[in-house]
């Protein structure tokens, strides 16, 4: 079950759902609008660069804004810290900004009952595109869980940072393997 605007508000008011800094005029009727972050670190197409990639590597997102190129994978991250050890978090792009052609998230939309934190977005561009800081760019919204409850406690808990992929060695191993890593298999 999503929870309403009002509901999300009102959880927020409990600490149930932690969203900071909150700002009650981005609740829509049943998701909450957040920002981009500050930061932006452009991915490259070389599979063995991705692990080498440092806090050197992250650039600030000028307020004049930051053109994306097309075709393009680049990291960033919400300027809210958000997350709910009680309801169960989904990001989605917000319809304005799918329509100029920007994706937020790739493949990884849902969220996990566990710590906040900054979320990084996986932006892609189909035409180029500026972004700026703290813009609205997306929806988050709130579900209730059903069953027994299992917080997430893996390695993408506590960044407030876009964070590159953390597979182990990544710049040691070959698409074959990476793409057996995808598929879960330790081959």
């Amino acid at each position: 079950m999503i929870l309403t605007g009002k509901e999300i508000e009102k959880q927020v008011s409990h600490k149930n759902i932690i969203i900071e800094p909150f700002d009650p005029s981005c609740i829509n009727p049943n998701s909450y609008n957040y920002k981009l972050g500050d930061q932006i670190i452009e991915l490259s197409r070389d599979v063995s660069l991705l692990n080498a990639m440092s806090q050197d590597d992250y650039q600030e997102i000028p307020k004049e804004g930051f053109l994306l190129k097309p075709g393009q994978v680049y990291l960033a991250s919400t300027h809210e810290i958000i997350g709910s050890n009680k309801f169960v978090t989904s990001l989605i792009g917000r319809s304005s900004v799918g329509r100029l052609g920007l994706y937020l998230q790739i493949s990884a939309d849902l969220g996990n009952l566990g710590p906040a934190h900054k979320w990084t977005l996986e932006l892609v561009c189909v035409q180029p595109i500026k972004v700026y800081p703290r813009m609205k760019v997306g929806q988050v919204s709130f579900w209730k869980p059903y069953g027994d409850i299992n917080e997430y406690n893996g390695q993408y808990t506590s960044y407030h940072k876009p964070q590159i992929c953390l597979f182990d060695s990544l710049h040691k191993i070959g698409s074959d393997t990476l793409d057996n890593k995808m598929r879960g298999n330790d081959a």
